[in-house]
């Protein structure tokens, strides 16, 4: 067993609250339409719903019912409007001062880039870009990467940076991480080490939930140094207790027009 532990004590993994891209999403694929339509140019800018305040709001007062020693020291976001408002609201609820804590934006942990696809629903995709549906169906969305976007291994890339700057600058801390539903699955993919296969059947069977909290503890008894364990995974017991609505769609990004 390793002398010096290098993982944070705990580690919560949370989505951002509904955004005004979830709900015009539902809205255009239940019209059958082939385009989403939002007010904003850039994904960057879509803010959250109103319910989705609401969903932060009731994340923050989760948080700050815990002991102040079992509350999060640290809070690493998205750099997208819908993240970081989360965050900035559960912080305000859980009573917790921008003073008394670390607070950072990080753009590795933004949402997936969907590229030619942004701002498409399924049957738009298959309208104006057959040939990458087709490519999608046959290689999976875990490898396929749409011309001037990302793939699932894409962001995994990007994420391994974010836990080396965690096992550096954060050992022993107790972090929050605020970002979007694939980055979600992404960690869990790379803290768990997974297969493709194995996340993949995550994300077949449930959709990540927003402000859902997938949460670790250190454990210093698994595996030769010790490592972060799997204590909750798409946990929405904080939104049902405050009668903050439960959404589930996923991310909706945004092109320019």
């Amino acid at each position: 067993m390793s002398r010096e532990q290098k993982w944070p004590d705990a580690l919560w993994i949370v989505r951002h609250g509904q955004s005004a891209a979830n709900v015009a999403r539902d809205a255009a694929e239940a019209a059958g339409e082939e385009v989403i339509k939002l007010d904003v140019q850039r994904d960057i800018d879509v803010p959250l719903s109103e319910f989705g305040e609401q969903q932060a709001a009731a994340l923050g007062c989760w948080f700050g019912q815990m002991p102040a020693e079992q509350r999060p020291q640290v809070i690493l976001t998205s750099t997208y409007m819908r993240s970081r408002r989360t965050a900035e609201i559960a912080l305000a609820a859980a009573g917790i001062a921008r003073g008394d804590i670390t607070f950072i934006t990080d753009e590795r942990l933004r949402e997936k880039e969907f590229g030619i696809l942004d701002r498409l629903t399924k049957a738009g995709i298959r309208a104006k870009y057959p040939e990458q549906a087709a490519f999608r169906d046959a290689i999976g969305k875990f490898y396929h990467r749409p011309p001037g976007g990302e793939s699932w291994c894409d962001v995994i890339l990007r994420l391994r940076s974010v836990i080396d700057t965690i096992t550096r600058d954060y050992r022993r801390e107790r972090v929050l991480i605020v970002a979007h539903s694939v980055v979600v699955l992404c960690f869990r993919y790379l803290l768990e080490r997974m297969s493709e296969e194995q996340i993949l059947k995550i994300d077949h069977e449930q959709d990540v939930a927003n402000c859902a909290v997938t949460s670790y503890e250190f454990d210093p008894h698994l595996g030769r140094h010790g490592r972060l364990a799997l204590r909750r995974y798409n946990f929405v017991a904080p939104l049902e207790a405050e009668g903050a609505p439960v959404t589930t769609k996923k991310d909706v990004p945004v092109a320019p027009k």
